[in-house]
């Protein structure tokens, strides 16, 4: 078995690093697997506290409620079989009983609609788990928390790196696993062309321009009114809800996607309150008082959303990797991120996509000709 090296931000001990991955994300952290199995000489970087990116969950009663991404779909091998790799278990949607729809009114209908959310998947444990599973799975210290990168230099034998705290270190190449749009914000030496600064700039982010709630109660009501948990609303805060209950036991959840542009949802506290408001309309009086409520503002997160992202998208964009973000510096600077995948893009399946992607552009550079 080959030896798992150790390393810390600054390991190169006066040779360069082979490959550093900016943003440790689901794509960051598969990237940095694959190229770690592969016996590639890898580091990971991540500027917040913890890994995941916009997998993220709010923790009450020993269960974890997802408060970014929630599911995955059968067709998506990828996830399937790193879900299998790593020894973690799936289970459907909860998805029986009739839905709910309000209008705006606030009048409340009942078996109107169906479950739309019907057959897809969750993960036992929340995606957390995965990210856990992951990060388990890499070697000590190749991942790194709480390390910002500021700017990027091209030298003759590969990319300097600056952190915000002046600490730099070099890689034979870069790969950014981060939101373009979070990638326009790094500074670059020297600059890349205009149109490849563009592009980054016009792809959304997915999800940045969202906002989720999840509210946690000792026992599933709904269920057992004969009610799904989905519910459409004309009226909101919330405009769809479902059901996020763990596989087994409780306590019981329910999820709503806030359709309140971000400029208009500054005030938590009101929030909150209209919430709850909400969802005693919809599943009566004892959803007034869950045990604990989640809110997560992704147009507030600093490290997946800028300014542009506060513009919500409302349809699912054509993502993939323009010809103008391919062999940036000569190769050495990978675009990446579940945005630029062709076929998944914008899903937990984009992400692992794209990680492949630059796993074999690494390792055709890695090949030689």
């Amino acid at each position: 078995m080959r030896k798992r090296p150790t390393y810390d931000l600054c390991h190169t001990k006066g040779r360069p690093l082979k490959t550093l991955i900016i943003g440790g994300g689901l794509c960051g952290l598969a990237l940095a697997r694959l190229l770690d199995r592969s016996g590639a000489d890898v580091q990971l970087v991540e500027a917040e506290g913890r890994f995941g990116g916009r997998i993220l969950a709010g923790h009450h009663g020993g269960a974890a409620f997802d408060l970014g991404p929630a599911w995955f779909w059968p067709g998506q091998p990828r996830i399937a079989d790193l879900i299998d790799q790593l020894g973690l278990t799936s289970f459907e949607q909860f998805a029986t009983g009739d839905l709910m729809f309000e209008d705006a009114t606030g009048q409340v209908h009942r078996g109107q609609g169906f479950a739309s959310m019907e057959g897809s998947l969750r993960l036992q444990g929340g995606l957390t788990a995965l990210v856990t599973a992951l990060v388990n799975s890499l070697p000590q210290g190749c991942a790194r928390l709480n390390a910002p990168v500021r700017s990027l230099d091209l030298l003759s034998d590969g990319i300097r790196a600056t952190g915000v705290d002046g600490a730099s270190f070099t890689a034979d190449r870069v790969v950014l696993a981060v939101p373009p749009r979070l990638a326009r914000t790094l500074t670059l030496s020297p600059a890349l062309p205009v149109a490849a600064q563009a592009e980054l700039g016009n792809i959304p982010t997915w999800m940045a321009g969202q906002a989720k709630v999840v509210a946690v109660y000792p026992t599933p009501f709904w269920r057992e009114a004969g009610l799904s948990g989905d519910a459409m609303s004309r009226r909101g805060p919330l405009v769809e809800i479902h059901d996020a209950s763990p596989a087994q036991g409780g306590p019981f959840a329910l999820f709503g996607f806030v359709g309140v542009p971000p400029e208009a949802r500054r005030d938590d506290t009101a929030l909150r309150q209209s919430v709850v408001t909400q969802l005693t309309r919809l599943f009566g009086p004892k959803a007034a008082n869950p045990e604990a409520l989640f809110v997560k503002d992704w147009a507030r997160a600093p490290h997946t959303a800028v300014a542009a992202d506060l513009t919500p998208v409302h349809a699912h964009p054509t993502y993939g990797l323009p010809a103008t973000l391919r062999d940036l510096w000569g190769g050495r600077l990978i675009v990446s991120g579940t945005e630029t995948a062709p076929h998944f893009g914008g899903f937990l399946e984009g992400a692992l996509e794209a990680a492949e992607a630059a796993a074999q552009t690494l390792a055709r550079m890695d090949t030689p000709a």
